[in-house]
Formats: C-alpha cells, sequence, structure tokens
C-alpha cells in the first residue's frame, strides 16, 4: 500500500489549509485498506459508515435505476465521499464499485462529532467539499435533465415542422405541374362566346363557391354518392374526363343541379370549356388553400416555441395569461399526445386574472408534469389528460390529471426527490419533479400529488401576485 501522512493530505485542494495536527488526528482515527476491482466501496441503501478518501486507483459511481445502471461519474485518487459534517444522509444512494485496484482512507462516522467540536479547519474544509460535491452534481443531473427535455420537445417539434413542411413541397410541385397545363384550357376557353350577361352568371356562381369560409363537411360515403351522381350527369352530356371533374367539383359541394344552372348560362356547345376552366380555378385554390394552411402551422409551431421559452421577455417575473403557457406546452408536445392516442380535455377558468410569474419557468413545470402523465399512459396505449384551472383564494391553482398506471403508494412520498424515478433506463433522470418543487417553490406555491390506480393528480398552487 502507498503510505499516506499530512503531507500527502496536505496536496488535496481541500485540505492544505488544515493544520497538520488535525490531519494527524484524522488519520489516527481512520482505517486504511484496498479494495479489489468488482468489490464495492457503498451500496445504495446501505448505511454511510464514514468519510472515504481515495488515495489511489478508480471508483465508478451509479444508481440503479429500474433494470438498468446510470453512471453518473468516477472518484479518482484525492477524491473525497462518504458521510461528510452536517450531512443528513444515513444511508447511501448509489453504488460505488471499484474499477481500478483502490486504497481507501475511511473516517469512522462515529467520530464525526468529535471532530465537529475540536477540529474546526478540517470540519469546515469538508463542508466545503460536500458542498461543491452537492453543486457540482446538481448541475451535472439538471443538465441532463433539461438535454432529455430539449430532446423530446425537439423530436416532437421536428415531426411537427416536417408534416406542413412536406406539404408545402408537394403542393407548390403539384401547383407548378398544374399551371403548366392550363395553356390548353385557355385555347378553349378563348373559343367560347358568350355575353357579358352570361359570363357573370358563370363567375358568381363559381366564386360563391370559393367564398364559402365553412364548406359542409361529407362522409365519405356521402362524398362518394356525389362524385358518383356528378360523373353520371357530365357523362350523359359526353363531357371528357368526367370523373376528375366529378371529384374536383364534389370537393367544393357542387350538386347536380349547379351543373345544370352553369349549362343554362353556358349552353351545350360551351359547357365543357367553362367546366375544365371553372375546374381548373377551383383546384388552384385548393393547391393554394392547402399551402396556406401548411404556412400557418409552421408559423404557429414558431410562435409556440417563441411562447414557450419566453425568449423574448426578460428573466423576471411578469404578469402574463396562464392559460397562454399551458397551451403552448401542449402544442410543443402534441406530436406525444398523437402519439399516445392521448384525448386532452381543457377545463380552464378563463375568468382568471394575469398571474405575476416567470412564465418561462412555469412552462418547465407544466412540461415535466404533462410529460411525465403522457408515459404514465403510455402503457395503455391511450389516455384521458385533464388540466383544470381555477382561482383558490388569492393563489391560482392547475391540476393536472391522468389515467395511467398510477404511482404506488410506497413511493408517493419520494417522487419529489432528487435523482429518485419510476422511468425505464434513458427515460428520465429522476430531476423532473424536483425541478418542479423548486420552481413552484421560487413562486411562493407548492405542489401535491395524489395517486391511485387508474388516476394521478399533480395539484400546483401559487400566488397570483407572485
Amino acid at each position: 500500500m502507498e503510505k499516506v501522512d499530512t503531507n500527502w493530505l496536505q496536496q488535496i485542494d481541500a485540505l492544505k489549509e488544515v493544520p497538520t495536527d488535525q490531519l494527524q488526528w484524522f488519520l489516527d482515527n481512520s482505517d486504511c485498506y484496498v479494495l479489489q476491482e468488482g468489490e464495492f466501496l457503498f451500496r445504495s441503501g446501505d448505511p454511510v459508515t464514514g468519510t472515504h478518501i481515495i488515495v489511489n486507483g478508480k471508483i465508478r459511481i451509479y444508481f440503479q435505476q429500474n433494470k438498468g445502471a446510470r453512471e453518473i461519474g468516477f472518484f479518482d485518487p484525492g477524491d473525497i465521499t462518504g458521510y461528510l459534517p452536517f450531512s443528513r444522509g444515513k444511508v447511501s444512494g448509489a453504488f460505488g464499485q471499484v474499477v481500478e485496484a483502490a486504497q481507501v482512507i475511511t473516517f469512522p462516522r462515529e467520530k464525526m462529532r468529535e471532530m465537529n467540536l475540536h477540529h474546526f479547519e478540517l470540519t469546515q474544509a469538508l463542508v466545503h467539499v460536500m458542498t461543491s460535491r452537492v453543486r457540482e452534481f446538481t448541475q451535472i443531473e439538471q443538465q441532463n435533465e433539461k438535454m432529455m427535455a430539449l430532446g423530446k420537445l425537439s423530436a416532437g417539434l421536428a415531426h411537427e415542422l416536417n408534416n406542413p413542411a412536406a406539404a408545402i413541397v408537394r403542393g407548390s410541385a403539384s401547383l407548378r405541374s398544374h399551371l403548366q397545363l392550363l395553356p390548353d384550357t385557355f385555347k378553349k376557353v378563348i373559343c367560347i362566346r358568350m355575353d357579358d350577361i352570361q359570363v357573370d352568371a358563370i363567375n358568381k356562381k363559381m366564386f360563391q363557391a370559393l367564398d364559402k369560409k365553412e364548406r359542409p363537411v361529407l362522409s365519405l360515403m356521402e362524398k362518394t354518392d356525389l362524385e358518383d351522381a356528378l360523373t353520371d350527369w357530365l357523362d350523359q352530356k359526353e363531357i371528357h374526363k368526367s370523373m376528375e371533374l366529378a371529384e374536383n367539383f364534389a370537393e367544393f359541394n357542387f350538386s347536380v343541379a349547379d351543373l345544370q344552372e352553369i349549362e343554362q348560362e353556358a349552353g351545350i356547345y360551351s359547357l365543357e370549356p367553362v367546366l375544365e376552366w371553372m375546374s381548373n380555378v377551383l383546384v388552384t385554390e385548393k393547391m393554394v388553400l392547402d399551402i396556406q394552411e401548411a404556412s400557418h402551422r409552421i408559423s404557429e409551431l414558431v410562435n409556440s416555441v417563441k411562447n414557450f421559452t419566453h425568449m423574448d421577455r426578460a428573466g423576471d417575473k411578469q404578469y402574463a395569461d396562464i392559460h397562454s403557457g399551458l397551451r403552448n406546452t401542449l402544442n410543443m408536445l402534441n406530436y406525444k399526445l398523437k402519439k399516445g392516442n392521448i384525448e386532452v380535455v381543457e377545463n380552464f377558468d378563463l375568468s382568471l386574472p394575469e398571474v405575476k410569474a416567470m412564465v418561462g419557468e412555469l412552462n418547465q413545470v407544466w412540461t415535466n408534469l404533462i410529460d411525465n402523465a403522457i408515459d404514465a399512459m403510455e402503457p395503455n396505449g391511450k389516455g384521458k389528460l385533464e388540466i383544470r384551472t381555477e382561482k383558490s383564494g388569492e393563489f391560482v391553482k392547475v391540476t393536472i390529471i391522468d389515467d395511467g398506471t398510477g404511482i404506488p403508494p410506497e413511493m408517493i412520498s419520494r417522487v419529489f426527490e432528487p435523482f429518485f424515478t419510476t422511468k425505464d433506463m434513458g427515460k428520465g433522470t429522476g430531476l423532473g419533479l424536483d425541478v418542479v418543487l423548486r420552481i413552484v417553490n421560487q413562486h411562493n406555491g407548492v405542489v401535491k400529488c395524489r395517486s391511485v390506480a387508474g388516476k394521478t393528480e399533480f395539484e400546483v398552487c401559487f400566488l397570483i401576485h407572485g
């Protein structure tokens, strides 16, 4: 074994200012031993035995998460871990397994009180180690949580943007091809001989169809029957491309009676070019509307991202509509909701006043709670997500309810603990609800969880005026 004395200990940054006599007392009261590869310095759930200093070797630190292990780092020579002054932890929450034979010094927990009373500088140094370790672990895990949340939102957003973007590409290509076919139609139209009254009547008929903001939605059977009726009539009139024309006119709810009115105005000899011209105009209109709708969807999604992240606002508390944040969050998670076959019920009290809050932070709360609810309903292949808002005195209360698998009674008290999770490996870090709790506390609020099989409620209350 490597010889360890006060000079060696003072090479550790955390202990370099500790007086030599205190370090010697620490060594005199510690055990020094070697662990072989595969052995454990500590196991999750075991009592914490004392303060450990790694002299040499390497120890892997990981959490047991359902059926897998989630690695969080390594302890190398000079690292200090285990029980530290004023720590409230009595059992280990992780595993420390040796990956390279390690020499370890362990200061027994039973001696900690004596150290606190009589060795101030040593105690102070170890307290500093504890606060630094907590800060480092928290930063790492918070970053992991943010990256996982960003990955989920990015995947959903990419999918949501892909659909309208692909629709625009297809629509613009179809429109271009369609417009290239118009010269033949134009040649036929230019040969039509009709007076102004006839032209106005046909124009009126067509633009009445185009101006209808909400056309009756036909069932598949009703639309098929209408197309068949139009095709039969067009065939009787010996109109070419009768099925194609019938399909286009049916899209805009033209009836046989409508085509008969057009025939009365155009006459039998001009009927075919007039119908072809009208059909081309209708098809062009539909393509433009499809492109417009897809563009609007992209604009909505971009706006949702902007509002969700609150990127155009300062980081302090501001008054804002709580429902806007909830709806933006639902919009961001829409892909996951659709994929999970989940019905969303919005029981919103729209008379609620604006709340003073850090809206971007609150959106993280809604994201974590709704995302957890979706995951809980996944095993069922479907689900119902209810979001309820209401006023409760000087507070606004938001309740998120799912009909998923529920949380076992023995785990309810632990759901807000850092690093605790019931999800499979790669689906959660155990910090989502810890983040929720911290943000709600920042808003002088409370968050509660109630769960039975088939129903889980998370209730968030915070002050309206922050």
